[in-house]
């Protein structure tokens, strides 16, 4: 167990029990009975042996006393994170899943995204959506709004009065003939992302960014590709986009795009693909596109319940792995029904299984791979693991904290011989639990979960 320091303030915080967590080397480290404390910025300033309790208190300096004990069946795991949410499509999420992609879009996602032009409608959404993934322990959130400047704005603002970390994005399209009063102008897109990028930044929100967020390239022209990618590379500012979801999205991208031989060319071409950007879905991208992202650093967002829900594809995360691109894990709100990760990580491993089946030469992804993916790969693939992603010292206590037993839980323990309690619990919570069992939820190290303004409205 690493026992090192690099404490930026005084202790705050004191825990002491067992934390999972990943590391680039181990899918899943379990830590028994370990001390982590936390600095005044939120930080992780140290983590010990709990049998060195003495030690670390007096080189610290705090009272032993203080120590927040784990009970019997609780751990800590490191914050899960949504690589791909849509904030808006909350709304309507569990409904409208009886169409494929491209009318999908056409008939329920314009429709309902432009009526956040009105601000009280957005903030109502806008907030329910982030009280609901911080208790589903969504840590940090890479979202979708709408086109609507203010109210992009306003998603910004909720997730920093809530706690939440963000990375939050102006959608942009110049491309819409379903719902023509929901598009821009290829001047009104690029002048609205720059007010929304200056008066997002100049809110000093410690844990919200702005992301570039062209829709997908159907929907924009290669006018407006170009302005964006000028303007994520002259602020160093991440990129979010859509690729390679559905069959008849390819077949579209081809019609619209007919000089560009992959749908990756459309976004390389254009600079939209950098180690700062990350896209979701993926699933039909030929190893020639994967061989592009490692390049470029490009990360995906892989989204099994959105994939299957609107009949898109599967994602082989194991050829994105093999291919040494990042990849984390997204709900795709509302192509996908949940806006818990905990069920991104079953339909993660629900479809490697489906690969498998249909070819059992393929190697299923095992659950301490996915827990990963949830944590410190979705970190690494928005370029935040230098912050997030696990318990290393110096990055923020991003973390939940776990109760298998919590009372009128779904889960019911046995008692298994030949299993110790904490190699049953990490499988056992994400696969047969929900946000009951998630007791408390640390962002930056302030208690985000419970919290009496978190209680739904």
């Amino acid at each position: 167990m690493a026992n090192s320091e690099g404490s930026s303030g005084p202790v705050t915080h004191v825990f002491r029990g067992t934390f999972i967590h990943s590391t680039p080397e181990t899918a899943l480290q379990v830590l028994e009975d370990a001390l982590l404390g936390v600095d005044t910025a939120g930080k992780i300033s140290f983590i010990g042996k709990g049998e060195n309790l003495l030690e670390l208190s007096q080189k610290f300096g705090f009272n032993p006393s203080d120590v927040n004990q784990l009970a019997q069946h609780e751990f800590f795991m490191p914050g899960m994170i949504d690589t791909h949410i849509h904030a808006s499509q909350y709304s309507y999420a569990g409904t409208a899943l009886d169409m494929p992609l491209l009318q999908w879009l056409n008939t329920y996602t314009f429709p309902v995204e432009s009526h956040f032009k009105d601000l009280e409608f957005a903030k109502k959404v806008y907030t329910q959506v982030v009280k609901r993934t911080l208790r589903n322990g969504t840590t940090t959130a890479c979202y979708f709004a709408t086109i609507h400047t203010d109210a992009s704005l306003l998603l910004g603002q909720i997730a920093n009065d809530f706690g939440q970390r963000a990375l939050v994005g102006k959608v942009c399209m110049d491309r819409n003939n379903s719902v023509k009063h929901y598009r821009e102008t290829v001047q009104e897109s690029v002048d609205e992302t720059h007010r929304f990028i200056k008066e997002l930044l100049n809110k000093k929100y410690p844990l919200v960014k702005p992301v570039v967020t062209p829709r997908f390239a159907p929907s924009c022209t290669e006018a407006l590709l170009e302005q964006l990618g000028t303007i994520a590379k002259n602020n160093n500012l991440h990129i979010q986009s859509h690729i390679s979801e559905n069959i008849d999205e390819l077949k579209l991208v081809k019609e619209l795009f007919p000089d560009s031989e992959t749908y990756t060319d459309i976004y390389h071409k254009f600079n939209l693909l950098t180690d700062k950007t990350i896209m979701a879905h993926g699933c039909h991208l030929s190893d020639k596109e994967l061989t592009v992202f490692r390049e470029t650093g490009t990360s995906l967002s892989h989204c099994p319940n959105s994939n299957v829900s609107l009949c898109s594809g599967i994602l082989d995360a194991r050829n994105v792995l093999n291919h040494k691109v990042k990849l984390g894990l997204g709900t795709d709100v509302a192509g996908g029904y949940s806006s818990s990760i905990l069920d991104a990580v079953r339909r993660t491993l629900d479809a490697s299984k489906v690969l498998t089946i249909q070819n059992p030469q393929h190697q299923t992804l095992t659950f301490e791979e996915v827990f990963r993916l949830a944590t410190l790969g979705g970190s690494q693939a928005l370029s935040l693991d230098d912050q997030i992603g696990n318990f290393e010292i110096g990055k923020d206590f991003d973390a939940l904290r776990v109760n298998v037993a919590a009372r009128g839980g779904p889960i019911d323990l046995h008692k298994v011989d030949h299993l110790t309690s904490y190699s049953l619990f990490p499988p056992i919570c994400p696969l047969k639990g929900d946000d009951r069992n998630i007791v408390e939820v640390f962002v930056a190290g302030r208690k985000v979960v419970p919290c009496e303004d978190l209680a739904l409205e």
